[in-house]
């Protein structure tokens, strides 16, 4: 599967590419076209179009047939957001990663909460998930671009140094891309990229919102993902529109939209 190959090119330390997250068909062919190189699904997009919460409440066949569908609509690889691999043991995360060479996607990600709850996985366990899920990918009869994630940082639950700690064991246990979702600041960023092996995933949500992909490429980073922040972007579209609609009958919002004529142009195969 040349995808899964060209996937794996495109991470290079200090030369960033954006991994574009998308929730349907037509954003995904929207990115496509106009120049991702790579998408990703997010359990967060996901989980609000389908009118629940984010953070465990997707089931593997939920994200494994969205990552399908998804991965049938653009031509570009496809990485999905399989959250912690829906299930505390690593046989749960071994069949995540089945199914995910079963529809052909080109990566995913893992992470180390024990999902409902943001409370993480101890060490020497969340190292064992990982190990599994990469002698999983190294299985499949194609290249498979594994990545791991240390989330505690993110939800408060341990510091960075616990984070770079995980990150380093996760690339010895056979992790291809790592990643802390929201270390805090882009210097914090930079020493993950200094001090961890392999590529860097660094998301651009939040504050690093206003950094540039010129600032995460001098921080080291190989990929930058968007997680649900063109999802929110959508959303916060509609409650602008929606709060001076049916708040004050102010209409003008709406005429700030794109021509379906170039939507299509966009998404139309």
């Amino acid at each position: 599967m040349p995808q899964s190959s060209q996937f794996r090119k495109l991470h290079q330390p200090g030369n960033p590419f954006i991994l574009a997250n998308a929730w349907d068909i037509g954003s995904a062919r929207m990115l496509e076209a106009m120049g991702a190189k790579a998408v990703a699904t997010s359990s967060a997009a996901l989980a609000f179009v389908k009118g629940r919460a984010d953070l465990g409440d997707l089931s593997r066949e939920d994200a494994v047939a969205h990552a399908d569908e998804l991965n049938k609509a653009v031509e570009v690889p496809l990485s999905g957001d399989f959250e912690n691999g829906f299930g505390p043991t690593t046989d749960d995360v071994v069949h995540t990663i089945q199914a995910a060479g079963a529809i052909g996607i080109a990566g995913c990600g893992i992470e180390d909460m024990d999902l409902p709850n943001t409370h993480p996985y101890a060490f020497e366990r969340a190292v064992e998930r990982i190990e599994a899920a990469a002698h999983a990918a190294r299985a499949l009869p194609y290249d498979f671009v594994l990545t791991a994630r240390a989330d505690g940082v993110m939800h408060g639950k341990y510091d960075l140094d616990e984070a770079i700690r995980r990150l380093q064991a996760f690339h010895k246990a056979g992790a291809d891309v790592l990643f802390a979702p929201m270390p805090g600041s882009m210097q914090n960023v930079a020493r993950i990229c200094r001090e961890v092996d392999g590529p860097v995933n660094a998301i651009c949500a939040g504050p690093f919102t206003q950094n540039t992909v010129a600032q995460f490429a001098h921080a080291g980073a190989a990929r930058i993902s968007l997680g649900s922040s063109l999802a929110r972007i959508t959303h916060r579209a509609i409650f602008d529109a929606a709060t001076a609609m049916f708040g004050t009958g102010d209409l003008s919002l709406l005429g700030k939209s794109i021509s379906g004529v170039e939507i299509e142009k966009l998404i139309k195969r």
